[in-house]
């Protein structure tokens, strides 16, 4: 059982970095890399926001409205995220951002 739960979150994994590589391709290389390291540091932050838009969609919202609502709810998190990733204020880094 074990094996294949580690398949699965990989296969997920990869699936969701393809789907997000899709999604960045106008942004340039280095918040590209800032949004996957995000991803890799915090999984169970970006886990959540999936789980949150797929209910909005359930609600009947689009993709598009459910995910900015999503987003802006999460908006100060994720400014902190980007900080972090992309190396800024020291504090960030050293803050928990749970």
């Amino acid at each position: 059982m074990g094996i294949f739960s580690n398949l699965k979150d990989k296969v997920k994994a990869k699936a969701t970095e393809k789907m997000l590589e899709s999604q960045m391709k106008n942004l340039p290389p280095e918040q590209k890399e800032a949004m996957m390291k995000m991803m890799e540091d915090n999984p169970d932050f970006f886990e959540n926001i999936a789980k949150e838009i797929e209910i909005e969609v359930k609600n009947g919202k689009s993709q598009m409205v459910a995910g900015m609502s999503v987003m802006r709810k999460h908006q100060a998190k994720m400014q902190e995220l980007m900080m972090k990733a992309m190396g800024g204020d020291q504090r960030l880094k050293d803050r928990n951002l749970r």
